[in-house]
Protein backbone atom coordinates (compact mmCIF):
# COMPACT_ATOMS: atom_id res chain seq x y z
CA UNK A 1 0.00 0.00 0.00
CA UNK A 2 1.15 3.54 -0.69
CA UNK A 3 2.70 5.06 2.45
CA UNK A 4 0.95 8.43 1.98
CA UNK A 5 -2.69 8.86 3.06
CA UNK A 6 -4.75 10.14 0.07
CA UNK A 7 -6.62 12.51 2.42
CA UNK A 8 -3.80 14.88 3.40
CA UNK A 9 -0.60 12.92 2.88
CA UNK A 10 -0.51 11.48 6.40
CA UNK A 11 2.25 8.91 7.06
CA UNK A 12 0.47 5.57 6.84
CA UNK A 13 3.77 3.87 7.66
CA UNK A 14 3.27 5.35 11.14
CA UNK A 15 -0.31 4.08 11.42
CA UNK A 16 -1.77 1.15 13.36
CA UNK A 17 -3.25 -2.11 12.07
CA UNK A 18 -6.77 -2.90 13.29
CA UNK A 19 -8.43 -6.32 13.02
CA UNK A 20 -12.10 -5.90 12.09
CA UNK A 21 -12.88 -9.61 12.20
CA UNK A 22 -13.63 -12.09 9.40
CA UNK A 23 -10.00 -11.83 8.34
CA UNK A 24 -10.34 -8.15 7.39
CA UNK A 25 -7.56 -5.85 8.56
CA UNK A 26 -7.25 -2.11 8.04
CA UNK A 27 -4.40 0.38 8.34
CA UNK A 28 -5.41 3.51 10.31
CA UNK A 29 -3.87 6.90 9.46
CA UNK A 30 -2.35 8.40 12.64
CA UNK A 31 -3.34 11.97 11.67
CA UNK A 32 -7.09 11.80 11.00
CA UNK A 33 -8.00 8.15 11.69
CA UNK A 34 -8.98 7.25 8.12
CA UNK A 35 -8.95 3.46 7.73
CA UNK A 36 -7.75 1.60 4.61
CA UNK A 37 -8.30 -2.08 3.86
CA UNK A 38 -4.91 -3.77 3.51
CA UNK A 39 -6.18 -5.88 0.59
CA UNK A 40 -8.12 -3.36 -1.50
CA UNK A 41 -6.97 0.06 -0.26
CA UNK A 42 -10.62 1.12 0.20
CA UNK A 43 -11.63 3.29 3.18
CA UNK A 44 -14.94 3.37 5.02
CA UNK A 45 -14.73 7.17 4.62
CA UNK A 46 -14.98 6.84 0.82
CA UNK A 47 -11.29 7.31 0.03
CA UNK A 48 -9.15 4.94 -2.01
CA UNK A 49 -5.44 4.28 -1.61
CA UNK A 50 -3.05 2.58 -4.01
CA UNK A 51 -2.21 -1.05 -3.25
CA UNK A 52 0.49 -3.20 -4.83
CA UNK A 53 0.68 -6.90 -5.58
CA UNK A 54 3.11 -8.73 -3.27
CA UNK A 55 4.56 -12.19 -3.89
CA UNK A 56 6.94 -14.34 -1.86
CA UNK A 57 9.12 -16.61 -3.98
CA UNK A 58 11.85 -18.71 -2.34
CA UNK A 59 12.15 -16.42 0.68
CA UNK A 60 12.32 -13.35 -1.56
CA UNK A 61 9.63 -10.63 -1.47
CA UNK A 62 8.59 -9.08 -4.77
CA UNK A 63 6.42 -5.94 -4.92
CA UNK A 64 4.84 -4.97 -8.22
CA UNK A 65 5.19 -1.18 -8.35
CA UNK A 66 6.21 1.35 -10.94
CA UNK A 67 8.22 3.36 -8.40
CA UNK A 68 11.31 2.59 -6.39
CA UNK A 69 10.67 1.78 -2.74
CA UNK A 70 12.58 3.41 0.10
CA UNK A 71 13.51 1.89 3.45
CA UNK A 72 14.74 4.20 6.21
CA UNK A 73 15.54 3.92 9.90
CA UNK A 74 13.19 5.44 12.44
CA UNK A 75 14.20 8.42 14.56
CA UNK A 76 15.71 7.30 17.89
CA UNK A 77 13.49 7.81 20.92
CA UNK A 78 15.40 10.48 22.86
CA UNK A 79 13.68 11.70 26.00
CA UNK A 80 14.52 13.95 28.89
CA UNK A 81 13.68 12.93 32.41
CA UNK A 82 11.43 14.74 34.84
CA UNK A 83 14.44 15.93 36.82
CA UNK A 84 16.36 17.34 33.88
CA UNK A 85 14.78 20.75 34.45
CA UNK A 86 15.15 22.17 37.95
CA UNK A 87 13.82 25.60 38.96
CA UNK A 88 16.01 28.30 40.40
CA UNK A 89 14.58 30.45 43.21
CA UNK A 90 13.86 33.31 40.81
CA UNK A 91 12.77 31.20 37.81
CA UNK A 92 9.03 31.36 37.20
CA UNK A 93 8.56 31.92 33.47
CA UNK A 94 6.18 30.42 30.94
CA UNK A 95 9.00 28.72 29.03
CA UNK A 96 10.43 27.16 32.18
CA UNK A 97 7.08 25.56 32.95
CA UNK A 98 6.52 24.60 29.30
CA UNK A 99 9.79 22.66 29.35
CA UNK A 100 8.99 21.21 32.77
CA UNK A 101 5.67 19.90 31.41
CA UNK A 102 7.38 18.44 28.34
CA UNK A 103 9.74 16.58 30.67
CA UNK A 104 6.89 15.27 32.84
CA UNK A 105 6.25 11.61 31.91
CA UNK A 106 3.07 11.00 33.92
CA UNK A 107 0.07 12.18 31.83
CA UNK A 108 -2.09 12.96 34.88
CA UNK A 109 0.66 15.14 36.29
CA UNK A 110 1.15 16.71 32.85
CA UNK A 111 -2.56 17.57 32.67
CA UNK A 112 -2.68 18.97 36.22
CA UNK A 113 0.43 21.06 35.67
CA UNK A 114 -0.90 22.34 32.33
CA UNK A 115 -4.15 23.55 33.87
CA UNK A 116 -2.30 25.13 36.81
CA UNK A 117 0.13 26.99 34.55
CA UNK A 118 -2.76 28.13 32.34
CA UNK A 119 -4.55 29.59 35.35
CA UNK A 120 -1.40 31.31 36.63
CA UNK A 121 -0.60 32.76 33.18
CA UNK A 122 -4.14 34.03 32.63
CA UNK A 123 -4.30 35.59 36.11
CA UNK A 124 -1.00 37.39 35.61
CA UNK A 125 0.83 35.47 38.32
CA UNK A 126 3.30 34.31 35.65
CA UNK A 127 4.38 37.47 33.85
CA UNK A 128 7.46 36.61 31.79
CA UNK A 129 7.70 34.38 28.71
CA UNK A 130 11.38 33.69 29.37
CA UNK A 131 13.57 31.17 27.55
CA UNK A 132 14.29 27.47 28.03
CA UNK A 133 15.57 24.61 25.89
CA UNK A 134 12.87 21.98 25.26
CA UNK A 135 13.71 18.27 24.96
CA UNK A 136 14.11 16.58 21.58
CA UNK A 137 11.03 14.54 22.46
CA UNK A 138 8.62 14.72 25.41
CA UNK A 139 9.00 12.20 28.21
CA UNK A 140 6.72 9.20 28.63
CA UNK A 141 6.32 6.79 31.56
CA UNK A 142 8.83 3.96 31.63
CA UNK A 143 6.13 1.29 31.81
CA UNK A 144 4.42 2.65 28.69
CA UNK A 145 5.00 0.24 25.82
CA UNK A 146 6.07 2.16 22.73
CA UNK A 147 6.00 0.05 19.57
CA UNK A 148 7.28 0.81 16.13
CA UNK A 149 4.57 2.66 14.17
CA UNK A 150 2.35 0.25 12.28
CA UNK A 151 2.86 -2.62 14.74
CA UNK A 152 -0.18 -1.97 16.93
CA UNK A 153 -3.21 -4.22 16.44
CA UNK A 154 -6.46 -3.17 18.05
CA UNK A 155 -8.62 -6.29 17.96
CA UNK A 156 -12.05 -6.85 16.47
CA UNK A 157 -14.32 -3.88 15.97
CA UNK A 158 -17.57 -3.50 17.93
CA UNK A 159 -16.27 -5.08 21.13
CA UNK A 160 -15.52 -3.40 24.45
CA UNK A 161 -11.86 -4.13 23.80
CA UNK A 162 -12.02 -2.15 20.56
CA UNK A 163 -13.79 0.73 22.35
CA UNK A 164 -11.04 0.83 24.95
CA UNK A 165 -8.43 0.67 22.19
CA UNK A 166 -9.98 3.62 20.36
CA UNK A 167 -10.23 5.64 23.58
CA UNK A 168 -6.62 4.75 24.29
CA UNK A 169 -5.58 5.89 20.81
CA UNK A 170 -7.42 9.21 21.20
CA UNK A 171 -5.91 9.79 24.64
CA UNK A 172 -2.47 9.21 23.15
CA UNK A 173 -3.25 11.81 20.46
CA UNK A 174 -4.38 14.32 23.08
CA UNK A 175 -1.23 13.82 25.14
CA UNK A 176 0.88 14.61 22.07
CA UNK A 177 -1.35 17.62 21.35
CA UNK A 178 -0.64 19.00 24.82
CA UNK A 179 3.07 18.63 24.19
CA UNK A 180 2.87 20.24 20.74
CA UNK A 181 1.48 23.42 22.28
CA UNK A 182 4.12 23.62 25.02
CA UNK A 183 6.89 22.79 22.56
CA UNK A 184 6.06 25.66 20.20
CA UNK A 185 6.02 28.03 23.20
CA UNK A 186 9.44 26.97 24.49
CA UNK A 187 11.17 26.22 21.20
CA UNK A 188 10.34 29.50 19.47
CA UNK A 189 10.15 31.94 22.39
CA UNK A 190 13.17 33.94 21.20
CA UNK A 191 12.06 34.21 17.57
CA UNK A 192 11.65 37.72 16.22
CA UNK A 193 9.37 38.81 13.41
CA UNK A 194 10.74 40.26 10.17
CA UNK A 195 10.03 43.68 11.68
CA UNK A 196 12.52 42.92 14.46
CA UNK A 197 9.79 42.74 17.09
CA UNK A 198 9.42 39.75 19.43
CA UNK A 199 6.43 37.46 19.14
CA UNK A 200 3.36 39.14 20.68
CA UNK A 201 2.22 38.01 24.10
CA UNK A 202 -1.07 36.89 22.58
CA UNK A 203 0.84 34.29 20.53
CA UNK A 204 1.82 32.52 23.75
CA UNK A 205 -1.62 33.00 25.31
CA UNK A 206 -3.21 31.30 22.30
CA UNK A 207 -1.11 28.18 22.69
CA UNK A 208 -1.54 28.13 26.46
CA UNK A 209 -5.29 27.97 25.81
CA UNK A 210 -4.91 25.16 23.28
CA UNK A 211 -2.76 23.20 25.75
CA UNK A 212 -5.45 23.66 28.39
CA UNK A 213 -8.19 22.49 26.02
CA UNK A 214 -6.22 19.38 25.10
CA UNK A 215 -5.53 18.66 28.77
CA UNK A 216 -9.28 18.71 29.47
CA UNK A 217 -9.87 16.39 26.51
CA UNK A 218 -7.27 13.94 27.79
CA UNK A 219 -8.91 13.96 31.23
CA UNK A 220 -12.32 13.14 29.72
CA UNK A 221 -10.91 10.27 27.69
CA UNK A 222 -8.79 8.89 30.54
CA UNK A 223 -11.81 8.99 32.86
CA UNK A 224 -13.87 7.01 30.35
CA UNK A 225 -11.08 4.44 29.99
CA UNK A 226 -11.10 3.98 33.76
CA UNK A 227 -14.90 3.54 33.75
CA UNK A 228 -14.39 0.64 31.34
CA UNK A 229 -12.06 -1.04 33.88
CA UNK A 230 -8.88 -0.19 32.01
CA UNK A 231 -6.22 2.52 32.23
CA UNK A 232 -4.06 4.61 29.94
CA UNK A 233 -0.90 2.60 29.37
CA UNK A 234 -2.68 -0.73 29.32
CA UNK A 235 -2.13 -0.81 25.55
CA UNK A 236 0.93 0.06 23.49
CA UNK A 237 1.26 3.43 21.78
CA UNK A 238 3.50 4.94 19.12
CA UNK A 239 5.12 8.35 18.79
CA UNK A 240 4.48 8.87 15.09
CA UNK A 241 2.53 12.07 15.72
CA UNK A 242 5.72 13.79 16.84
CA UNK A 243 7.20 13.46 13.35
CA UNK A 244 5.75 16.73 12.04
CA UNK A 245 7.09 18.57 15.09
CA UNK A 246 10.54 17.08 14.58
CA UNK A 247 10.55 17.93 10.88
CA UNK A 248 9.70 21.58 11.61
CA UNK A 249 11.69 22.12 14.82
CA UNK A 250 14.10 24.48 13.04
CA UNK A 251 11.58 26.99 11.67
CA UNK A 252 8.58 28.67 13.30
CA UNK A 253 6.91 29.45 9.98
CA UNK A 254 7.31 25.81 8.90
CA UNK A 255 5.82 24.64 12.22
CA UNK A 256 2.85 26.99 11.86
CA UNK A 257 2.38 26.10 8.20
CA UNK A 258 2.41 22.32 8.57
CA UNK A 259 1.16 21.56 12.07
CA UNK A 260 -1.32 24.39 12.55
CA UNK A 261 -2.30 25.90 9.19
CA UNK A 262 -2.58 22.58 7.33
CA UNK A 263 -3.45 19.97 9.95
CA UNK A 264 -5.31 22.16 12.45
CA UNK A 265 -7.22 23.99 9.74
CA UNK A 266 -8.50 20.58 8.70
CA UNK A 267 -9.79 20.06 12.27
CA UNK A 268 -7.18 17.50 13.18
CA UNK A 269 -8.60 14.58 15.20
CA UNK A 270 -12.21 15.37 14.23
CA UNK A 271 -12.65 12.29 12.05
CA UNK A 272 -11.37 10.10 14.87
CA UNK A 273 -13.71 11.76 17.35
CA UNK A 274 -16.70 11.54 15.04
CA UNK A 275 -16.00 7.85 14.49
CA UNK A 276 -15.87 7.38 18.26
CA UNK A 277 -19.10 9.32 18.78
CA UNK A 278 -20.95 7.19 16.21
CA UNK A 279 -19.90 4.06 18.07
CA UNK A 280 -20.79 5.42 21.51
CA UNK A 281 -24.21 7.00 21.19
CA UNK A 282 -25.10 5.69 24.65
CA UNK A 283 -22.41 7.80 26.29
CA UNK A 284 -23.33 11.17 27.88
CA UNK A 285 -23.87 13.67 25.07
CA UNK A 286 -22.20 16.51 26.90
CA UNK A 287 -18.97 14.52 27.27
CA UNK A 288 -18.49 13.94 23.57
CA UNK A 289 -19.76 17.40 22.62
CA UNK A 290 -16.93 18.75 24.75
CA UNK A 291 -14.37 16.49 23.07
CA UNK A 292 -15.56 17.00 19.49
CA UNK A 293 -16.61 20.62 19.30
CA UNK A 294 -14.58 22.60 21.84
CA UNK A 295 -11.48 23.12 19.68
CA UNK A 296 -12.55 26.49 18.27
CA UNK A 297 -9.20 28.02 19.14
CA UNK A 298 -7.49 25.85 16.56
CA UNK A 299 -9.14 27.48 13.55
CA UNK A 300 -8.90 30.86 15.29
CA UNK A 301 -5.14 30.45 15.54
CA UNK A 302 -4.94 31.25 11.86
CA UNK A 303 -7.71 33.80 11.41
CA UNK A 304 -8.24 35.97 14.46
CA UNK A 305 -5.20 35.58 16.60
CA UNK A 306 -1.45 35.71 16.53
CA UNK A 307 -0.58 33.03 14.00
CA UNK A 308 -1.91 35.20 11.22
CA UNK A 309 -0.09 38.23 12.62
CA UNK A 310 3.17 36.30 12.27
CA UNK A 311 2.43 35.73 8.59
CA UNK A 312 1.32 39.31 7.99
CA UNK A 313 4.86 40.51 8.74
CA UNK A 314 6.10 38.86 5.56
CA UNK A 315 5.52 40.72 2.29
CA UNK A 316 5.65 37.41 0.41
CA UNK A 317 3.61 35.45 2.95
CA UNK A 318 1.56 33.50 0.40
CA UNK A 319 4.51 32.27 -1.63
CA UNK A 320 6.44 31.51 1.57
CA UNK A 321 3.54 29.44 2.90
CA UNK A 322 3.22 27.54 -0.38
CA UNK A 323 6.96 26.85 -0.50
CA UNK A 324 7.01 25.56 3.08
CA UNK A 325 4.07 23.23 2.51
CA UNK A 326 5.66 21.83 -0.64
CA UNK A 327 8.93 21.33 1.22
CA UNK A 328 7.58 19.73 4.40
CA UNK A 329 4.24 18.20 3.40
CA UNK A 330 4.12 15.10 1.23
CA UNK A 331 1.65 15.26 -1.64
CA UNK A 332 -1.18 17.66 -2.40
CA UNK A 333 -3.88 19.04 -0.11
CA UNK A 334 -7.05 17.04 -0.66
CA UNK A 335 -10.54 18.58 -0.99
CA UNK A 336 -13.31 18.91 0.02
CA UNK A 337 -12.53 21.89 2.26
CA UNK A 338 -14.69 23.65 4.81
CA UNK A 339 -14.57 26.77 2.66
CA UNK A 340 -16.93 28.85 4.79
CA UNK A 341 -15.18 27.94 8.03
CA UNK A 342 -11.80 28.84 6.58
CA UNK A 343 -13.16 32.07 5.10
CA UNK A 344 -14.61 33.05 8.47
CA UNK A 345 -11.18 32.51 10.01
CA UNK A 346 -9.54 34.61 7.30
CA UNK A 347 -8.00 31.69 5.43
CA UNK A 348 -9.16 32.51 1.91
CA UNK A 349 -8.85 30.13 -1.02
CA UNK A 350 -5.65 31.74 -2.29
CA UNK A 351 -3.85 30.12 0.63
CA UNK A 352 -4.76 26.49 -0.07
CA UNK A 353 -6.29 26.06 -3.55
CA UNK A 354 -2.87 26.39 -5.29
CA UNK A 355 -1.73 23.39 -3.21
CA UNK A 356 -4.47 21.14 -4.59
CA UNK A 357 -3.56 18.67 -7.33
CA UNK A 358 -4.45 20.25 -10.70
CA UNK A 359 -6.99 18.37 -12.83
CA UNK A 360 -5.42 16.01 -15.33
Amino acid sequence: MDSSCPHEGGPLDLGDIEDLGDGKRVLVCPWHHFDFCLETGASSMGLQNQVYEVRVVQDMIYINTQNELCLSDSIPNEQCTHNDVEPSPSEDTLCFWATKILCTPDPKEKVAMTLEVQERWNSGEITEVGQATPPVQPSRKENLTVLQPGKIKRGKGGTQASRIALLHSLANIEQWAIDLSWDIIARFSSVRLDTGEPLPRQFFSDFVKVAGDEAKHYHLLETRITELDSFFGALPVHNGLWQSATDTSHNLLARLAIVHMVHEARYIHVQARLKFAREHLDDPDEDWENVIWSDETKIELFGKNSTRRVWRTKNDCLSTFHDLVKQHFKGYLKPPFNTEGRKTAGMTEEWYVPLVKPPS
